[in-house]
């Protein structure tokens, strides 16, 4: 599981922890009724981030699709297919967002220290 965790969002839970429990128990119930697999989920809400051009859930779904299995091409594809629908600036952004996170993967992989 990954220790990634950005600072505005471990600022939310010590300061909202009521919400953030709240928020939590309803992301775990949505998972729990979903008929998707682990790595069709993440893809799935992967593509709803890049359509929402919510950058922040984007490199998330990415780090959490890649521990579920999906590989850098699936997960690049989801971006790609986001063209037709979502048009050419909103997937060129989320596949920059996903590149740097494949990026940075790659890096911790290789055992550098990314900047």
């Amino acid at each position: 599981m990954s220790t990634h965790l950005p600072r505005v969002y471990v600022a939310f839970n010590e300061q909202f922890p009521d919400v953030a429990e709240a928020h939590g128990a309803l992301a775990r119930t949505i998972r729990e009724r979903s008929p998707f697999d682990e790595r069709t989920e993440r893809l799935l809400t992967l593509a709803l981030a890049i359509g929402a051009q919510a950058e922040g859930a984007v490199r998330s779904n990415v780090r959490k699709a890649l521990e579920h299995g999906a590989t850098a091409d699936q997960i690049q594809a989801v971006a790609l297919a986001a063209i037709t629908t979502c048009g050419f600036p909103t997937a060129m952004a989320g596949l920059r967002w996903i590149d740097e996170v494949l990026g940075t993967q790659d890096d911790e992989s290789a055992g550098s220290d990314p900047a």
